[in-house]
């Protein structure tokens, strides 16, 4: 029988409704979970137990006012996550709750508002255990920072976990919790789901409000949800994309009017009957051929279950330029203000961008997102042309390295030119910005997750998310289901 923690969010709620689980149990459970495995791996960095535990005794104290199920049901339909656990990336602002963003700089900043994302989970009933850790200001596919240190892949703890939202991820594929926020820039919800086994849903930008947008219009800085189970994403990705209005908070900009109650409501689709695009690297970025192997197993996998897998010509080969670019003048935007009090040891990533737009012409930058609009019109018409449900790529390039490299020097033996180089599968979706699902796919040749990138059309993530679970559902007995890592204390 699961212990309540490995029990997956909408698994937990119909306990929680049903009486056969306590919301203390449940939270217990998710703690000494914790106890036992976050020793070495060092994902879940600031713990707020004692108010988790006032806050879970206080949902059992509501649920047992009732004893009528559909009571409970009404209840829980009006607050979807309530007495469920959640871990927040500690990006995000959290009241009462140290929010550090990686940074020594922030070392003991304690907020006294929660950012939008974590109002919405709050309001939903949510009970916050954590902040999971980061790369220092969220950038970078490494979970290390100088603060807190490295987080380990559960599967190797020697290994990176990816990044930014690396902590969310290790948290969730080591059952500590069963929902968790991220953030995605170029692929930070999507390189860590790979790399851990989770899944982890990048939205059309708009959907998910960002209030501390610093750019008004840019595909960029995307707040969503991460899980272990394609139902459970949607069913938070319903919740933090709420256009609740806080008295006195900022405006994103880039929100538009969206009926967010749909997306938890996944339809059930005949696996036969999905047209999904194949590309292996996305007409030419850099793919290891260990991947490109890998990859093709899983295509012909879901072709033996009857999903017509379609090759078509995808031609995002010029979008890791156009990215470098682009989030080079997004960084200037970013980071102008406080540029002159980094110290010699402040987030080299972050630096490296910074400084690339300094010295780029601002001419070629403007090319640049005219060529991101090229970009973007073509790889739209494929959807139509092609008539898919969804275009399937590799998530990352490579197997998961150790931890203790920034990023691969080399793949395959080419060099890496820098930092973003080696991300291109996820930078180049995130230049186009699609919906994008990150789902599991088993185990690779080395014993680590594998996982793929599910690319849908603009504001189609409702129906992406359907698709997603299809193919979830059809690796479920196979050897690309979800896996578990055997992490245990030691």
């Amino acid at each position: 029988m699961a212990a309540p923690n490995e029990l997956t969010a909408l698994d937990a709620r119909s306990a929680l409704i049903d009486g056969s689980l306590s919301a203390v149990e449940l939270l217990e459970s998710c703690l000494g979970r914790i106890d036992e495995v976050d020793g070495q791996l060092n994902a879940m960095v600031i713990r707020a137990d004692e108010r988790a535990r006032s806050e879970a005794a206080a949902v059992d104290g509501a649920l047992a006012a009732t004893t009528d199920v559909g009571e409970r049901e009404a209840l829980f339909a009006e607050r979807p996550l309530l007495g469920l656990p959640i871990g927040i990336k500690d990006l995000h602002a959290t009241e009462g709750i140290r929010t550090t963003l990686g940074s020594e700089q922030f070392a003991d900043n304690v907020p006294n508002t929660d950012a939008g994302i974590v109002a919405n989970v709050r309001a939903a009933g949510a009970i916050v255990v954590g902040k999971t850790n980061i790369p220092e200001r969220s950038i970078g596919a490494n979970t290390v920072n100088r603060l807190f240190g490295a987080t380990g892949n559960p599967f190797d703890p020697t290994k990176t976990c990816g990044g930014s939202s690396g902590g969310s991820a290790v948290a969730l594929a080591a059952e500590m919790v069963p929902l968790a926020t991220g953030s995605d820039h170029g692929g930070s919800l999507r390189i860590p789901a790979c790399f851990c086994g989770v899944v982890g849903h990048r939205a059309t930008p708009g959907i998910v409000p960002f209030e501390e947008r610093t750019t008004p219009q840019t595909f960029y800085s995307v707040q969503g949800p991460m899980a272990r189970t394609v139902a459970d994403t949607a069913l938070l990705l319903s919740v933090v994309s709420s256009r609740r209005r806080r008295a006195g908070g900022r405006l994103d900009p880039m929100a538009f009017p969206f009926p967010t109650e749909t997306l938890a409501r996944l339809d059930a689709l005949n696996p036969t009957e999905l047209r999904i695009g194949v590309s292996e690297d996305l007409g030419g970025v850099l793919v290891s051929q260990s991947i490109r192997g890998e990859f093709g197993r899983r295509v012909d996998a879901l072709a033996d279950q009857g999903v017509r897998m379609v090759p078509v010509p995808v031609d995002l080969a010029s979008a890791a330029e156009v990215d470098w670019k682009v989030r080079a003048d997004i960084f200037v935007t970013q980071y102008h203000a406080e540029a002159s009090t980094w110290d010699e040891g402040f987030n080299p990533n972050i630096r490296s961008s910074y400084d690339s737009a300094l010295t780029t012409p601002m001419a070629e930058i403007a090319i640049a997102r005219s060529q991101q609009m090229d970009l973007i019109q073509k790889f739209q018409s494929l959807f139509v042309d092609y008539e898919l449900d969804a275009i399937c790529c590799p998530g990352v390039s490579v197997s998961p390295f150790p931890w203790a490299e920034l990023y691969p020097q080399e793949v395959d033996g080419q060099p890496v030119e820098n930092y973003m180089a080696w991300l291109a599968l996820t930078a180049a979706i995130t230049v186009v910005g699609h919906p994008v699902t990150a789902l599991p796919a088993g185990l690779d040749a080395f014993g680590m997750p594998f996982g793929i990138q599910l690319v849908g059309p603009m504001y189609e993530d409702r129906r992406l998310l359907s698709v997603a679970q299809t193919i979830e559902t059809c690796w479920s007995t196979s050897p690309f289901a979800r896996p578990r890592p055997s992490v245990r204390e030691r």
